[in-house]
């Protein structure tokens, strides 16, 4: 049994999106193939083997620092104030004080103990030092072999400005940009940012996109399309705020409150610590804020407030596109060839995807496939592999863009880590070639196993636990299927049918990673006096709600339910699909 160091938290913006995608990777392991191995990853970069319990707090922050530890570390602060802080707003704790903050939630390790604790470090992290190379590198230094993309193809998918630059290079279509300095933009003279945004919009054309070049989840970035809107939106790409006297002093006590903890949040804000100018006192901790404001806001007319940490140097403006936008997961085949996935596309209420829509349950919509015609998404994914054979990807990638009424494809931001919430592209479009959650993850440690072999790096300890992986697999299918059948009923006619087929899903996936159980998804459907019972395949498990199932099943009914293209991406993904998934359930029974 291999034992599978899950990485999840970090330090970047991303880190409550990479917890509970370390938890949804804890819980769809194969537990008859691999020991799960929780290691949080805390926002000062230090290596937690986390008790288990605490992957299922709410957020980081309910559990770490320990908040019954925190008034022993953090700086003296207004009383009765209740604020939950992470690890950054202590200030400057010195090793034994992260120890111990570290100890009341499980045990430090170092890198020079990974080889010890586990065999494979399954990676959920998010962001700089989580994508970019960075852990990759640490891992390798440490003999770990890794999920995902290597090292230098993680350093190409952090930074969309190199992106945008080989894109261009290698002839894909992408659309026109440029890029704007920190420095240019806090120039001593504010008179040159009308300038600036005439020449954007002369070379873009309005609206335009700015973003900070180094995030993801759509954190940093905006639809400019005015002069106003573009100090804004430059700003908070560079995870910074101009802040009048006038403003501040004209904000109650409690709305200086909000607007402290709205600028200290990472996702939307600037997080912490921040400065008050570029010589001004740090702070730390959110409820000292408002008093360092007071001190300096009395004494000059604008004070601006700089992040410490996680900033960027410069923004991404490019033209905006008009079109529909899709996501396209490209996983590599046995034989080390990229497939794409059926395209989904996002059907949404803004202009950005941005980070409330991708993460929050109704803020957006999955179509999977696109809804356009067979050969326009033969064409998406071409140009999908295309790609990740030119940026040398390696396992699995998220590849977005948008498709325009003129059959124009624009590729853009390609992903080396996808997000691994259970409604993610990712689950989503591999149920469509019949894999459920728990044999993706399988399929990309043996896909990531025979990656690193390929590097040339420890090539006989990797061939090593290949071979061990690849054993365990043929005897799990070989073995006589023992495990407890156990229907899981969801869905419904109720109003809460939703959150029934959420949860339905929910214990599914956890059943399906056992060694015990194997579930049956039942979606239940008509109204009292005429329900019905049907047998799902996965793809349709994994659908948006409870009301998309219902409509597949009745589509499927009436035999116009099922995509041509999907059948074609089944036929291509076969191997994978009887590897790792056996017989794949082709409609509802």
């Amino acid at each position: 049994m291999l034992r599978v160091g899950i990485f999840f938290g970090g330090p970047s913006r991303e880190r409550e999106i990479s917890f509970a995608g370390g938890r949804t990777v804890f819980d769809n392991l194969d537990k008859a193939l691999f020991e799960a191995v929780p290691v949080f990853v805390d926002s000062l970069g230090n290596f937690i083997q986390l008790d288990w319990q605490y992957l299922y707090k709410g957020t980081i922050r309910d559990f770490y620092p320990a908040p019954a530890l925190v008034p022993q570390f953090a700086p003296a602060t207004p009383a009765g104030e209740p604020w939950q802080v992470y690890m950054e707003s202590l200030g400057a704790l010195t090793h034994q004080q992260q120890d111990t903050l570290a100890r009341a939630v499980g045990e430090p390790i170092q890198p020079r103990d990974f080889r010890a604790r586990f065999d494979f470090a399954f990676l959920t992290l998010h962001g700089p030092y989580g994508e970019d190379g960075a852990i990759q590198g640490v891992l390798d230094w440490a003999g770990i072999p890794y999920s995902g993309a290597g090292l230098l193809p993680s350093a190409i998918g952090i930074d969309k400005i190199a992106q945008k630059r080989l894109l261009r290079q290698m002839g894909f279509q992408t659309p026109d940009f440029r890029t704007l300095s920190l420095d240019e933009w806090n120039a001593p003279d504010p008179a040159a940012r009308p300038a600036l945004f005439a020449q954007l919009e002369a070379a873009l054309g309005l609206p335009f996109v700015v973003k900070a070049p180094h995030q993801g989840s759509s954190i940093g970035v905006s639809v400019v399309s005015d002069a106003a809107g573009f100090v804004a939106a430059v700003n908070r790409s560079l995870f910074q705020q101009e802040l009048g006297a006038a403003e501040w002093q004209g904000y109650s006590a409690d709305q200086k409150k909000h607007f402290a903890r709205a600028l200290t949040d990472i996702r939307s804000g600037i997080g912490l610590p921040l400065q008050l100018g570029e010589a001004g006192p740090v702070v730390h901790h959110p409820a000292l804020l408002a008093a360092a404001l007071d001190a300096a806001l009395a004494t000059t007319d604008t004070v601006r407030l700089l992040a410490l940490t996680d900033a960027e140097t410069q923004v991404l403006a490019e033209r905006f596109v008009r079109g529909r936008e899709f996501s396209c997961i490209v996983v590599e085949t046995p034989d080390g060839e990229p497939l794409a996935l059926p395209p989904t596309e996002i059907v949404k209420g803004a202009e950005v995807f941005d980070y409330r829509a991708k993460y929050l349950p109704g803020m957006a919509r999955k179509v999977t496939p696109m809804d356009v015609p067979a050969a326009e998404i033969q064409r998406i994914r071409q140009q999908c592999q295309e790609l990740f054979r030119a940026f040398q990807f390696s396992v699995y990638a998220r590849l977005d863009g948008f498709y325009t009424a003129e059959g124009e494809i624009f590729l853009n931001d390609p992903n080396t880590t996808s997000g691994m919430l259970p409604a993610s592209f990712f689950f989503h479009q591999a149920a469509e070639i019949g894999l459920n959650p728990s044999q993706l993850i399988t399929t990309i440690i043996r896909t990531s196993l025979a990656a690193r072999g390929r590097e040339g790096k420890r090539a006989h300890h990797l061939r090593g636990l290949l071979g061990r992986l690849d054993a365990a697999l043929v005897a799990k299918q070989a073995a006589a299927d023992t495990r407890i059948p156990v229907a899981v009923v969801l869905g419904g006619y109720s109003p809460e049918r939703h959150i029934s087929d959420e949860s339905g899903r929910n214990i599914y996936e956890k059943l399906a990673s056992s060694a015990k159980y194997r579930p049956v998804p039942v979606f239940l459907s008509g109204n009292r006096e005429a329900w019905r019972l049907h047998v799902l395949p996965i793809n349709l498990l994994l659908k948006d709600n409870a009301d998309d199932i219902r409509d597949q099943i009745l589509k499927a009914e009436a035999a116009r339910g099922h995509h041509p293209v999907l059948d074609e991406i089944a036929a291509e993904a076969a191997p994978i699909t009887a590897r790792f998934a056996g017989t794949m359930q082709r409609g509802p029974r």
